[in-house]
Parts: C-alpha cells; sequence; structure tokens
C-alpha cells in the first residue's frame, strides 16, 4: 500500500507491522481538522484495514497536542451551505464506522489537547493511551450543536451513563489520568513516555496472532454496531443544529474568545 495522496496526514512504516498515522506537524502548534484533514481521517482506514503489510496502525498528533478541533472556517461554511453540510455528514459517519469495521489493530497515543475528529479516533481505538495531563474535551454543545460525531455510540459504553451525560453537556475538560480512572480510555501514562508506551503496546499486538485478535475485535465491537441507530441519530441531529442560531452564538463566541450567551429555546421546544 501506498500512502501517498494523503498530504494531512503523516503516514510512514515505523517497522514491519506497524503504521504510524501523524496529525499535524512535528515541532508545530495544534492539528485542525480542516477540510482536507477531516476527509483523510475518515478514509485511511479503509486504507488500513486493505494494507497487507499493517497488522496496528499508531495514531498520534505532532506539536503541542493530539488534536484541537474543527477548522472555524469549514464549521462557518457548513452552516451556510447544504452541500458542505451533507458532504462532513458523510465524512463524520463513515469516520466512525470506518475505525469500527477496520480489521486491523489501532492504538492511539493522545497528548496535550484532544478534541473534534482526532478525539474521535483516539477514542474508539482499540487500545487508547493517554497522556496524564493530556485535556480531553468534546465541545459539541459548547459550539451549540448536539453531541454527535463518536459520544452517542462510545462514551456511555466506556464510562457509563452518568459520567457521559456530565461530560457531554457541560464540556469540562477530562485529564488523562481522570479519563483512565473512569474508563474512558484505556491506560495512561506520563506525557514524556506515550509514544515509547504506544510503540510497546503494538509490538505486542503486531506480534500476537492476528486472526484471533482481529474476530475479537470484530466481535467486541458488535456492542458499538448495536448502538449505531442511536449514533445515527446524534449525528444527524448535530448537522440539524449546524442550521439553527445557537451554532452562530458558538461560533462568534469561539472567535471572540468569550462566552457565549445562547438565544432562548424555541417556543413549546
Amino acid at each position: 500500500m501506498h500512502y501517498s495522496q494523503y498530504r494531512d496526514l503523516k503516514i510512514r512504516r515505523l517497522e514491519p507491522g506497524i503504521l504510524e498515522i501523524v496529525m499535524g506537524e512535528e515541532g508545530g502548534g495544534l492539528s485542525t481538522a480542516t477540510a482536507r484533514m477531516h476527509a483523510e481521517l475518515a478514509s485511511v482506514w479503509l486504507d488500513v484495514d486493505r494494507d497487507p503489510e499493517t497488522r496496528v496502525a499508531i495514531l498520534r498528533g505532532a506539536g503541542k497536542g493530539f488534536s484541537a478541533g474543527g477548522d472555524l472556517a469549514m464549521v462557518e461554511e457548513i452552516t451556510r451551505d447544504f452541500a458542505a453540510r451533507a458532504r462532513v455528514w458523510r465524512e463524520a459517519r463513515d469516520l466512525v464506522y470506518n475505525v469500527i469495521n477496520c480489521s486491523k489493530l489501532v492504538v492511539s497515543a493522545m497528548h496535550g489537547p484532544a478534541v473534534g475528529a482526532g478525539l474521535v479516533a483516539g477514542l474508539l481505538a482499540d487500545v487508547s493511551i493517554a497522556a496524564k495531563n493530556a485535556r480531553i474535551i468534546d465541545g459539541h454543545t459548547r459550539l451549540g450543536v448536539a453531541a454527535g460525531d463518536h459520544a452517542a455510540i462510545v462514551w456511555p459504553l466506556l464510562c457509563g451513563m452518568a459520567k457521559a451525560k456530565y461530560y457531554l453537556l457541560t464540556c469540562e475538560q477530562l485529564s488523562g489520568e481522570e479519563a483512565e480512572r473512569i474508563g474512558l480510555v484505556s491506560l495512561a501514562c506520563e506525557e514524556a513516555e506515550l509514544q515509547a508506551k504506544a510503540l510497546e503496546v503494538a509490538r505486542r499486538l503486531a506480534a500476537g496472532a492476528q486472526t484471533a485478535m482481529r474476530w475479537t475485535k470484530y466481535s467486541l465491537n458488535n456492542w458499538l454496531r448495536m448502538a449505531g441507530p442511536g449514533f445515527d441519530a446524534s449525528l444527524a441531529l448535530e448537522f440539524l443544529g449546524f442550521s439553527g442560531p445557537e451554532v452562530q452564538e458558538g461560533i462568534a463566541s469561539h472567535r471572540e474568545k468569550r462566552k457565549p450567551s445562547f438565544p432562548p429555546a424555541p417556543p413549546g421546544f
């Protein structure tokens, strides 16, 4: 397999059987999910699945964090343009299902802020590893749209309904250490050890019985497939929200770096 078509994702073979997928630039700032990055994150898992040389893929972020969430210019385009809204809805749907259905094992290594489309893949990974000081945030309701993406399909299963509702409704950030404590991620470690830990886990998985592990993954992910209708509804409601007034205030408050002042809900809602 060749991955030369990917531009925003940096993809390389670390060693036999192990592929590394990097969001952002080394030494740069936070990786923002531009329109291209969003599309690449949705499609790359299809290529990983078909890649005969890959047993395990490691997903990490370069620079100051794992992922910074969606580019505001792309978000604004979604609010204005139906075609853009439909395109990004399909990519968001495909991202979730393509990670779930990828037969190869996926390890994520999250540091710094972990938000948006990157967080989707990070939490859906088969083994999710976070730096203890990572900052995991689902910011949908702060933006003024329903918590779609991956939230409804996986947060209640990982950390329970009570914790899922609290963090998804309030958009309060979790440290990697707290995320491990409540079961949202598989492991937490010191940031300086994160890449080495991810590679250690990847090597262990790559050395294992591939058919047995892939069939185990397939079986376990049926829990997520059963939650598919709830996910589909949440994603539809998220994108319905992109046509409403709350997201306009959410975008404005982000641009102006202030607390939002959302309008009242429609009468009778």
